[in-house]
This record gives structure tokens, C-alpha cells and sequence, in this order.
């Protein structure tokens, strides 16, 4: 064995293809519904929000979606990123395993997201789209897409989680410096914004009204703008699995084979990119690893949700899907990991999770920041809060090998810099941040409010 750490590819390994999910899931999909009628949405209804070639590859069973020339141009800014792999850190833990990491931080926004913002812009520009609105957490969303609407002269609307827009403004100013318009959710912009703080003029925001104001947007432009989302729909995930594509060739080059996959989880892309390539591996050809999707306790979708027809959005505008929920109307602890505090889950994530063929953990906060901080002083990444739970889980399962004096080879996905988020590590390091946990009566609650699915479920 070599002491090779960084572990790179050419621009000609750069995949070709997208990886489809739905190609090879032992579980059916389950179908997407119409949030009026409850009844299966039509390539008609989506296409009012995005353009039918997103609605195709949402729905398709192909293995493989070809990635257009244009895309891959502009993935070459920053694609094939490195894998590496955490020598310092496994010394500092003592541990037997071998930890590598694949480093999504490079790109031009400082995450995975460009890997399907550039994809979802390019479609939207050649299907005629002059505009397009989104919602953003934590705010690498809405960088990333700012930076491919910047690419590709699209205006861009994106409303941001009030918590987040007030801890981040950096995030936010990097939008403004990409072109973008960026507004505090909920806003007095939107009939559903001005609902909510009629309410509760003081309301933090969440995801699930940030996608609400977006969605009415698009909904209510008469077909000027185009809605656009950085996370749950299976476009989305396939589109990252390019993570996952270039992860398998760079752990060939290591001369090693993962045991186990990890990736935090908040709508489920950045997990899905990496782990999607693998789990193909385990189910085509007969291959082991571990699947770990690692969450907030704040927001704990896959560990505590009910797996159910639900609203993607507050408003219960967006289409209805079947998926590991909180309940629409739950409205997050103001963590930290801004990304991760969604209600739901990709639906074919959440399939495959009550399928047994991913597993989750739930992690609090205090843990994961504790994680990053030994992480960049190990390893010299400062990583997003997001990210940090990936860590947590890294270490965790190091520490685990150490105890068990075994080896395992681990590997998970830094799918973003902390370098936005220094605010976050100085409330952590001045002992300002908190754990916590969703209660479970408020999860009781929210249940009551789900559609009345029957016939699907």
C-alpha cells in the first residue's frame, strides 16, 4: 500500500453519463400527485413549474442519461474532484481504518449543488426559460444557482430561510455578486408570505415556505418563469451521481473498496450522489457496502418521520410525494446545518431506506461541530455544518474499527467548505449553540395534517 493521499482524475475521466436510481431499485416508484385533486400528476401539470426535460428525466427508467456537451464544459471548472485520503486524522484517532474522503468543496459555489444547478439552468435556457425562482437553506443552493443562471444570462429569484439569510449574509451577498435577487423568507412578496406573518411576524422561516413563495411564484407568472429545486426530486439526485461515478474510478485507484458510504442528508442529493454508483454496485453485482444517511436529531426525516404521502411544501402547493415526512408544517430549530432542515426526503431514497438497502443515524448538533472542528485541524478543510455530520459519522465508525481492532475502509462526502459559515464555529466555540431535539408530540401533531391518501398507499 502506497502513502499516496490525494488520489485525481483527468478531465477525460469525467463522466459521460448520469446515473438513473430508478433503473435498477428493487422498489417500485410510487406516483407523484396532483396536491388538488390527489390524483397522479400529468407531464402537463409539472411542466408549468419546469421544463419537459426535467419532467422526462424525473420519470424515466433509463440506467443512463447522456450529459449534455455544454454541461460538461462547464463541469470541467472544477469536475473531476479530488478524493483524498484523511491520513492525519486516522492517526489522530489511533484507528486501523482508512477514511477517504471525496472533496465537492472545490467548485466554483463551494459544494455539490453546481453539479445540478448548471444542469437544471442549461435545460431550462434551452427550452426558452428567461427566468427562474428557487428557495435555499443554508444558501449553497442558491450560489450554486446563481452562478449557472449567471452562465447561462437566466434572472434568478431565490427566497431565502430567514434564520439563514440572517446568520449567512456572505452566502447571501455571493448570489447578489452572481446576479440573483435574494429575499428573507417568509416575505410580504408572496400571498403565502404575507399569510405567515400575519401569523408570526417573527417566524425563522423554513424550507417548506421558502419552497411555497418560490413555487407561487413560478405558478402565478403565466409561464414567464420556471421553478427550480436543489434537492428531493430524482432529476436532482441523478444528476449528482457523478459524485459517486468519479468516487468509484478514484477508490480503484487506491487500490481499495469501500465498506461503508456515508453522506449527511437534508432533501438527500449530496448522499444520494455518492451512494447511489454504490448501491448500483450491491444490487447489480452482488457487492456489501454500507449505506449510512446521517441527519440532523433537529430534523430526524429517515429516523423519526412516518413514511407517507406528504405536501413538499407549507403552502401545499408543490406536488404531493410519498417519502419520510415531519409533517409539512413543521418548522425547524434554528441549527446550524441550514441545509438540512427540510420535512421530508427524496422519495427514492426514503423507498429504498424502508427497503433496508440504506441505513440512517441521527446526530445533534453540539457532535457534528465537534467533529468539523478536530476534522479541520486534522485535515486542514474547514467543512460546512452540513458536512459535518458526515464527519461525525466517520469517526464514528473509525472509532468503532479501532475498538474492534478490524480494518474498514470508509468513505464519505465533504460536499462543502465551511468558509461561509464562520459565524456557525464562533457561536460553537463562545458555547452559544444547543442540541436539539424534535419533540415527539409536534411530530404527532403534524401528522394530523397529512393528505388523506388512501388508495396509493
Amino acid at each position: 500500500m502506497s502513502n499516496q493521499t490525494r488520489f485525481l482524475l483527468n478531465e477525460s475521466d469525467l463522466p459521460r453519463f448520469w446515473y438513473n436510481i430508478n433503473a435498477d431499485s428493487p422498489v417500485a416508484p410510487t406516483p407523484v400527485l396532483n396536491p388538488q385533486t390527489l390524483e397522479p400528476v400529468t407531464p402537463d401539470f409539472l411542466s408549468v413549474l419546469f421544463p419537459m426535460e426535467l419532467i422526462m428525466q424525473e420519470i424515466s427508467t433509463e440506467r443512463y442519461i447522456e450529459i449534455p456537451a455544454e454541461v460538461r464544459e462547464i463541469y470541467k471548472l472544477w469536475r473531476p474532484t479530488p478524493l483524498l485520503r484523511a491520513r492525519r486524522l486516522e492517526k489522530a484517532l489511533g484507528t486501523p481504518a482508512h477514511i477517504y474522503y471525496k472533496y465537492e468543496g472545490v467548485s466554483p459555489a463551494g459544494s455539490h449543488k453546481p453539479n445540478t444547478a448548471i444542469a437544471q439552468a442549461y435545460y431550462n435556457k434551452v427550452s426558452g426559460t428567461k427566468a427562474i425562482t428557487t428557495e435555499t437553506g443554508a444558501g449553497q443552493w442558491g450560489s450554486a444557482l446563481a452562478l449557472a443562471c449567471s452562465f447561462f444570462d437566466i434572472d434568478l429569484e431565490v427566497f431565502m430561510v430567514k434564520v439563514s439569510y440572517n446568520q449567512k449574509p456572505y452566502r447571501r451577498l455571493m448570489m447578489e455578486t452572481f446576479g440573483a435577487q435574494v429575499f428573507a423568507s417568509p416575505t410580504d412578496r408572496t400571498q403565502y408570505g404575507r399569510t405567515i406573518l400575519t401569523q408570526d411576524p417573527d417566524s425563522p422561516g423554513s424550507l417548506g415556505m421558502a419552497i411555497s413563495e418560490a413555487v407561487e411564484v413560478a405558478a402565478t407568472s403565466g409561464g414567464v418563469k420556471k421553478y427550480s429545486l436543489g434537492s428531493v426530486l430524482n432529476h436532482v439526485l441523478m444528476h449528482q451521481t457523478v459524485i459517486g461515478e468519479e468516487a468509484l474510478k478514484q477508490m480503484d485507484l487506491a487500490g481499495e473498496y469501500p465498506d461503508v458510504v456515508l453522506g449527511c442528508v437534508g432533501g438527500g442529493s449530496n448522499f444520494a450522489g455518492i451512494a447511489y454508483p454504490f448501491l448500483r454496485e450491491n444490487l447489480v453485482d452482488g457487492k456489501k457496502t454500507r449505506l449510512v444517511a446521517v441527519e440532523p436529531t433537529a430534523t430526524p426525516s429517515l429516523t423519526r418521520g412516518t413514511y407517507t404521502f406528504d405536501y413538499g411544501d407549507s403552502a401545499r402547493m408543490a406536488p404531493v410525494v410519498k417519502m419520510h415526512t415531519l409533517g409539512h408544517s413543521f418548522v425547524p430549530a434554528p441549527i446550524h446545518a441550514g441545509g438540512l432542515r427540510y420535512h421530508g426526503m427524496a422519495p427514492s431514497l426514503c423507498a429504498l431506506y424502508d427497503a433496508g438497502h440504506i441505513q440512517a443515524v441521527a446526530v445533534p448538533q453540539l457532535a457534528t461541530f465537534a467533529a468539523g472542528v478536530q476534522f479541520a485541524r486534522c485535515e486542514g478543510i474547514i467543512p460546512a455544518p452540513e458536512s459535518a455530520h458526515a464527519i461525525w459519522a466517520a469517526i464514528d465508525e473509525a472509532l468503532e474499527a479501532k475498538r474492534l481492532g478490524e480494518k474498514r475502509v470508509i468513505l464519505f462526502n465533504l460536499s462543502g467548505h465551511g468558509n461561509f459559515d464562520m459565524a456557525s464555529y464562533e457561536a460553537y466555540f463562545s458555547g452559544k449553540l444547543q442540541d436539539y431535539e424534535y419533540p415527539e408530540a409536534d411530530i404527532q401533531k403534524a401528522m394530523l395534517s397529512l393528505p388523506k391518501v388512501e388508495q396509493f398507499v
